[in-house]
């Protein structure tokens, strides 16, 4: 006898109005609230210098840039803001970064609620890790880890900014661009040395560059590779494979593109050609890693090779590691999607790496992914070439690539796009940090599975 129940999510959480919905709706939803609750906080006359009200258009856009931890301004963040916006958008940032349900859990360990396994299993998926065992001991520790991280990243900044700033504002923008830093924003405060002139005036600092640098290296590797490398040590053998690809891949994409940035930059006048061969490489690694989703800029981005533009899209496209705070198609989902590829050319039926099979549904995932960003990118580009044909085709598609993996490099055009495609780049932020495909399966979630299968026939490909 056949059952009559309808397919239900795969976890029954309960909305305002009985119903029960998804992981996937609930992370859309979530980040929806945070958005629109910072945006009304920004429109607030209290929230600007000139103590005007802000267009409306134009706080969804910063609260949605802040929240997805993008770096995508329309003002200057410094020059525009007060210090209650300036609050506004790095307490948005850091919901943002560690994401609002460990947010969440941390408030309901502080008032020592208990965490049922609905909700344990929610944070699994929120962290992106495999295990449901030990998941409210892996938020504790994302918290705190984050709090050190952070605070360690600041102190070392005050020796820089409180010489420069006095100690108050040095103190204040050193936690401020920690935070940033860390949470993969690219949001600064340095527009008083200039307007959104992100870290041009430090491109000779050294300390600046590398604990930007490492905190970026450090919120952007993932939740779970931290719980790993703090379990096992510095004995690599017993990491997970998860771990394993990350750092790897991670280590070859920052040394690799620093490498390619030096030989496509050298001779560029406009760059690093003028500076001393020390800060040259500084900047080298800083342009190499901060594509990866940061934002920040030692250099002006509009000035680089077209070499070094196309190289820090194909790095926008990768972005970071799964469950970080930064974005991206993420380092592993591109690797394995190129493993995939290179086994069906190879004509082998397994993906084989570091003496393990990946398994199909990863393979079927990475794929998902890749695919969904790609129509989503080629998607947006056409529509803003439509509503600004005066915007180069170039700068347009660095733009939609910086919004969708949550970048925030500009070559200069945000401030000039219309409302229209003002409303494409914020919906590719929140695509892009909610991900692409939690986005898409709000409107697929309830499957409706098929027992009779059709014949199959084959079709020629490629």
């Amino acid at each position: 006898m056949k059952s009559h129940k309808k397919d239900k999510p795969r976890y029954g959480i309960a909305n305002a109005f009985g119903q029960k919905i998804s992981y996937s709706q609930l992370v859309v939803l979530g980040f929806i609230i945070v958005i629109m609750t910072g945006t009304i906080l920004l429109t607030l006359p209290c929230s600007s210098r000139s103590g005007m009200p802000t267009n409306f258009i134009e706080a969804l856009f910063t609260a949605t840039s802040a929240t997805c931890v993008t770096g995508l301004v329309v003002h200057d963040t410094y020059l525009y803001w007060s210090r209650f916006g300036q609050i506004v958008i790095i307490s948005l940032i850091q919901i943002g970064g560690l994401g609002f349900m460990s947010i969440i859990t941390m408030a309901s360990i502080v008032l020592k609620r208990k965490i049922g396994l609905k909700e344990r299993s929610i944070l699994q998926e929120s962290v992106n890790t495999s295990k449901l065992s030990g998941i409210v001991r892996m938020i504790r520790k994302i918290i705190y880890g984050t709090l050190i991280f952070e605070g360690i990243g600041s102190v070392l900044l005050c020796l820089r900014f409180i010489p420069k700033m006095g100690v108050k504002s040095g103190i204040y923008n050193s936690v401020f661009m920690a935070i940033s830093a860390f949470c993969n924003a690219g949001f600064d405060l340095n527009g008083k040395y200039g307007e959104y002139s992100s870290l041009v005036t430090f491109d000779d600092d050294v300390l600046v560059n590398v604990v930007v640098m490492m905190l970026i290296l450090i919120g952007g590797i993932g939740f779970f590779v931290w719980d790993d490398i703090s379990v096992n040590k510095h004995r690599i053998s017993r990491y997970q494979l998860h771990t394993k690809l990350v750092l790897s891949i991670t280590l070859i994409i920052t040394f690799g593109g620093a490498l390619l940035f030096y030989v496509f930059e050298k001779d560029n006048q406009a760059t690093i050609a003028d500076m001393p061969l020390g800060d040259g490489i500084v900047a080298s690694f800083f342009s190499s890693v901060t594509p990866r989703t940061a934002g920040f800029n030692s250099v002006d981005t509009a000035q680089l090779t077209p070499a070094s533009k196309c190289l820090s899209m194909v790095y926008m496209f990768i972005g970071g590691s799964p469950g970080s705070t930064a974005g991206g198609a993420k380092t592993t989902t591109v690797f394995v999607f190129l493993v995939f590829a290179w086994s069906s050319l190879r004509n082998t039926d397994n993906c084989n790496i570091f003496g393990r099979r990946l398994e199909n549904e990863v393979l079927k995932k990475s794929v998902a992914v890749i695919t969904i960003n790609t129509i989503l990118i080629i998607s947006s580009v056409l529509c803003i070439t439509a509503f600004q044909s005066n915007l180069s085709l170039t700068d347009i598609t660095f733009e939609v690539l910086s919004a969708i993996d949550t970048v925030g490099m500009t070559t200069g055009v945000t401030r000039e796009l219309n409302n229209a495609s003002k409303i494409v780049i914020i919906l590719l932020m929140y695509c892009g940090r909610v991900g692409s495909v939690s986005f898409a399966l709000l409107f697929t979630e309830n499957k409706k599975f098929v027992t009779v299968k059709n014949p199959t026939e084959k079709i020629n490909i490629g």
